[in-house]
């Protein structure tokens, strides 16, 4: 049996660590943590969040021991299908994570606790809503303090919303650049003037980044109680209930209900899709490329299937997402991802966040009306998509645009055309090198062909 591997994202806190062992994922506590552990499990915090689903479930266990000389309690977590990040996430994504962090703060509180950490990163999403992951994050509360991670929590979670909502842009991206949040000073320079209208963004931004600099980075001697903590906090709560996505429309978030060519067409593409998704097998792991707002998700998900759906399109995710928390579609993961530019590997050393292909290990992946997105708008060769494809694909279904569509010809009309390998003559050579072809199926009223494939 392999010795317990220790993730490589989990050294920062002495409080303990999370390992894999035997295809399971396992957290240890450290005896240095044994007090706080033992007050969250007695003090009923564990059983309440717990029971709301606002915490993520574990069992005590003997089955392997990590370190035996600092080892507490070893830890089974529910194990969870899906890790992403927050800058792979859509505006009420986040904002859904930081309000969930505010609720398990003010129930920590109430139970003697508090939260020493209020990163994006203590948080996944499961079963459509984001659940707390660190355990070991709680710590005895002392009123004489000011809550520790305020600071971390408006750089993680409120500044980005507040640069969203009053940029109408994508700004969790530069989460990447800023793993621990987006700094005080760089916010207040971001925000436009209209911003200034609001208290929230006076209190939480220009006077956070005054008294910044005025101390220095001192801490304030001032004593703390636990009603200024609650005055904070509910202020929190309302300002960032209140922000909202004021995104642009977007000629993608309902492509499949306006912008496709027929309502015919969609009808024939649907019942191949079906046929193939019967033929590739029943259920597990599945990716979809370019899912827009999710329609073909949403059949691969009826019938068993645990999706991650994926597009660059942060509208077109924003609409899957609240439509997948309304409707309990609960195995449904919606992410913003590029395709052309998925998120790397990042951190200390590159291993602490793993890239986007390394998370994800799909039975099935689906890619319909993409491969001359990124042949003609991204300049992926044919055949270094075929190979890409070859890497991360066991099952396949894929539609192949041809030149001739008016799709691509729109692409085409603004700028030359050089690809003259965009053939469905070249598509299906360089996928033979990877792939076998099951079936191939042209859709009736159009020029356009799915595909079966199955890795050789």
């Amino acid at each position: 049996m392999p010795d317990p591997i220790i993730h490589p994202a989990s050294f920062r806190d002495p409080s303990g660590f999370v390992f894999q062992w035997n295809g399971k994922i396992y957290r240890q506590v450290n005896k240095i943590y044994a007090e706080d552990y033992d007050l969250l499990m007695n003090s009923g915090l564990y059983k309440h969040l717990t029971e709301k689903k606002l915490l993520i479930e574990h069992s005590e266990t003997d089955e392997i021991i990590a370190d035996p000389t600092n080892r507490y309690k070893t830890l089974l977590p529910l194990q969870l299908h899906h890790i992403s990040y927050p800058y792979e996430w859509c505006f009420d994504q986040l904002k859904d994570a930081a309000l969930l962090t505010i609720s398990i703060l003010k129930e920590a509180v109430d139970h003697g606790m508090i939260i020493k950490d209020a990163t994006p990163y203590n948080i996944q999403f499961y079963k459509c809503v984001p659940v707390f992951i660190d355990t070991l994050s709680f710590e005895k509360y002392d009123a004489d303090n000011a809550w520790v991670a305020y600071r971390q929590f408006c750089n993680m979670f409120l500044f980005p919303l507040y640069l969203e909502h009053y940029l109408r842009t994508d700004i969790q991206k530069t989460l990447v650049v800023y793993p621990d949040g987006i700094p005080v000073d760089i916010t207040s320079k971001l925000l436009p003037l209209r911003s200034r209208t609001s208290l929230g963004v006076w209190l939480h931004v220009y006077l956070q980044n005054t008294v910044s600099r005025s101390t220095d980075g001192r801490k304030d001697g001032g004593k703390f109680n636990r009603r200024k903590l609650m005055n904070l906090v509910d202020h929190l709560e309302r300002t960032i209930a209140n922000i909202k996505s004021r995104y642009r429309l977007s000629e993608w978030n309902n492509y499949y209900g306006e912008t496709i060519s027929s309502k015919e067409y969609l009808g024939e593409k649907e019942k191949i899709f079906r046929e193939m998704m019967t033929a590739a097998g029943s259920g597990g792991p599945a990716l979809d490329l370019g899912a827009n707002d999710g329609y073909f998700s949403k059949i691969l998900a009826a019938n068993g299937y645990d999706v991650v759906a994926i597009d660059n399109d942060s509208q077109s995710i924003q609409k899957l997402y609240n439509e997948t928390k309304a409707t309990q579609s609960c195995n449904i993961t919606p992410l913003v991802i590029d395709i052309a530019n998925p998120s790397p590997a990042t951190g200390f050393n590159n291993r602490e966040r793993p890239g986007f292909h390394e998370r994800f290990g799909p039975n099935l992946v689906i890619a319909l009306a993409l491969v001359h997105h990124l042949v003609i708008g991204r300049n992926v060769s044919l055949r270094v998509l075929a190979s890409w494809f070859g890497d991360i694909s066991e099952k396949l279904i894929i539609e192949f645009v041809p030149k001739q569509d008016e799709k691509v010809q729109l692409m085409l009309a603004s700028r030359k055309d050089v690809f003259d390998d965009y053939t469905a003559e070249h598509f299906e050579e360089h996928f033979l090198r990877y792939f076998t072809i099951k079936r191939r199926e042209p859709i009736p009223g159009s020029q356009r062909v799915i595909y079966l494939m199955e890795k050789r």
